[in-house]
């Protein structure tokens, strides 16, 4: 959609930035809205029809390769899953790298643990899919994306994935039990 403005003076102008005091034309916007009523009306007009036209940001935002900055409520989290103390202390301070490719709503998604255990689960946003555990445990999962926020439930918890900040930000709850952790792009 081509959006034209009319300046002072006659002059057709794309973008409002090119002069001030910029009225849309009802022909250039389809809408008619906005006439009479200065700049304001036109800024607002311009935001929303770029961010319609514009790709929403999530879109490509998850692809890349991640590695593990922070982690809050590791131990707890994990105590709770059952998993063995041991494990728990070899993978406390684990710079975990997360390989995420995504095309449209088509995701790779591996996690690389300590010991180079590796688990990669592929998904399409709303539909059903085979999915494992780090534990090797196969179950069925739909993977919901609602603002930017991916969201599945696994066996014994919620997790959601989101970039923040241009970080992934990983967030798993079981009960009321957290573990969020956060991690840099490589």
């Amino acid at each position: 959609m081509k959006v034209d403005f009319q300046c002072a003076g006659g002059t057709s102008r794309t973008t409002a930035a090119m002069c001030s005091g910029v009225q849309p034309t009802a022909a250039g916007l389809g809408l008619g809205l906005g006439l009479g009523l200065g700049g304001f009306f036109t800024w607002i007009t311009v935001s929303v029809l770029a961010r319609l036209r514009s790709p929403t940001p999530h879109k490509m935002a998850f692809t890349g390769r991640w590695e593990t900055e922070t982690q809050e409520g590791y131990d707890a989290f994990c105590k709770l899953l059952g998993i063995p103390d041991d494990i728990i202390e070899k993978g406390r301070d684990y710079k975990l790298i997360t390989e995420v490719t995504q095309s449209g709503d088509d995701f790779s998604w591996t996690q690389i643990y300590p010991t180079d255990a590796k688990v990669t689960n592929k998904f399409t946003i709303g539909k059903e899919c085979d999915m494992e555990t780090i534990g090797g445990k196969k179950f069925k999962a739909t993977v919901s994306m609602e603002g930017g926020k991916l969201s599945v439930t696994f066996p014994n918890y919620h997790h959601t994935s989101e970039i923040s900040g241009g970080k992934l930000v990983e967030t798993s709850k079981a009960g009321s039990v957290v573990l969020k952790r956060t991690s840099r792009k490589l």
